[in-house]
């Protein structure tokens, strides 16, 4: 019989809302209870799939702000594995090093939790004799700026060999370098299998030997989208290595942008929001759809658009309703206006449309400006609200550029201001 586990990471249980948006107290509630939902049908996959083990690869929790209470959750989820007869491996992560609740929490007997020295456990003997032996170490304190490859051991001899390692490898986007190391330092080392965690996107980085980042099995804001999922694992007596990606996610977040160039009307808004709505809502069967919209096109209702936001969000949001388990976290307009039929040549304000936006929205001066007072406005920010609004160097040049361009075109919807919105029944 093979060796058969679940691979997964980056758990991050009752982890506090990160998004700016989330104004709907039952959306709220929703991406709140979205992180337990997950872990629960974690647990239903590796029951469901008999598997032998559970591999956790670090931030079960999110840092100090653990409670009892969601540590009396995860025991109670890992009591279900150990009645079914499978064990759990555990590698503390750089969120769960900040929580004294991962020490003082009695877990069941088939959960192996590992500390910050190297160990190597015995798993299984397969059919034909060779053992399956997993290594693990884990974070001793919040930060580990230097690689902890060198703490593991080597592999076993005539064995095959599992490694669990919390790690940023060479440094991945929005995440602080975290025991770095290199996918040819860990091919290098000997072990058939790299159980990694830390960085939230998956990806298999090498298949001989096999090196996995899993990603997290339940996005938490605008910014880690798609439907999350967990790898399942299979090596057999040889060695070798087979993985299917199982989707665990219970709500899933997704950028939509909808063009509006066709719309001549209210109604043609609403008609072409339904439209990609609903064909989003197919291809993303996800149990709960968060959507930020972003209107795009060259239309004449760009005005009205900015002008009736709130009226503009509220029948968007009755219009995600309709398709179930569908929610509007935000709406951006980012429509240029075109000049309305009928407008007369040399009318002031298509003038000053004109220039605003071939002269002053595209000079060096004005972006310089607007990133000086964004890069401001973030340094007075707490730091996670920081890595939210501008990840990186790019995040703040887009930053920069979506400010200008939302504040004037504001400014200029309300100089417009003529006409009364169609209320469609």
């Amino acid at each position: 019989m093979p060796f058969r586990f679940v691979h997964t990471a980056d758990l991050h249980l009752d982890s506090p809302l990160r998004s700016l948006a989330l104004r709907n107290t039952e959306l709220a509630r929703l991406v709140r209870s979205a992180t337990r939902d997950a872990l629960v049908r974690i647990v239903d996959l590796c029951i469901a799939e008999n598997v032998d083990a559970l591999l956790i690869a670090g931030d079960l929790y999110d840092g100090s702000q653990t409670s009892m209470n969601t540590a009396l959750f995860l025991a109670g989820e890992l009591r279900r594995l150990d009645a079914a007869g499978i064990r759990t491996f555990v590698i503390r992560g750089n969120h769960d090093a900040q929580s004294q609740v991962t020490r003082e929490l009695t877990l069941p007997p088939s959960v192996h939790v590992f500390s910050g020295r190297s160990k190597v456990v015995l798993a299984k003997t397969l059919a034909n004799g060779r053992a399956v032996h997993i290594h693990g170490v884990s974070f001793a304190d919040p930060h580990a700026p230097e690689s902890l490859l060198p703490s593991f051991h080597p592999p076993v001899a005539d064995a095959i060999n599992v490694g669990m390692l919390h790690t940023s490898l060479s440094g991945a986007g929005a995440h602080d370098p975290y025991a770095p190391c290199s996918v040819a330092d860990l091919q290098r080392h000997g072990f058939d299998y790299w159980a990694l965690g830390h960085v939230h996107q998956r990806q298999v980085h090498s298949e001989k030997p096999c090196i996995v980042m899993p990603g997290m099995p339940q996005g938490r804001d605008i910014n880690e989208m798609g439907i999350k999922s967990v790898t399942v694992v299979t090596i057999d007596d040889e060695g070798q290595v087979a993985l299917e990606e199982r989707p665990v996610g219970t709500a899933a977040f997704q950028r939509l942008s909808i063009d509006l160039t066709a719309a001549e009307d209210w109604r043609g808004v609403l008609d072409a929001a339904s439209r990609e709505l609903a064909l989003l809502r197919r291809q993303l069967p996800a149990d709960s759809l968060i959507l930020r919209l972003a209107l795009t096109g060259s239309t004449p209702l760009a005005w009205r658009l900015r002008r009736d936001a709130d009226l503009l969000e509220t029948e968007l949001a009755n219009i995600a309703a309709g398709l179930g388990g569908c929610w509007i976290e935000k709406v951006e307009v980012q429509c240029r206006a075109a000049a309305p039929i009928g407008r007369p040549a040399g009318d002031p304000l298509g003038e000053l449309t004109a220039l605003v936006e071939k002269d002053v929205l595209t000079s060096f001066g004005f972006r310089a400006e607007v990133r000086g007072l964004a890069e401001e406005l973030l340094h007075q920010l707490p730091p996670e609200l920081r890595q939210l609004m501008a990840a990186d160097e790019d995040g703040l040049e887009r930053l920069a550029v979506n400010a200008g361009l939302a504040g004037s075109a504001e400014a200029l919807a309300h100089l417009h201001g003529h006409g009364a919105v169609e209320v469609v029944d």
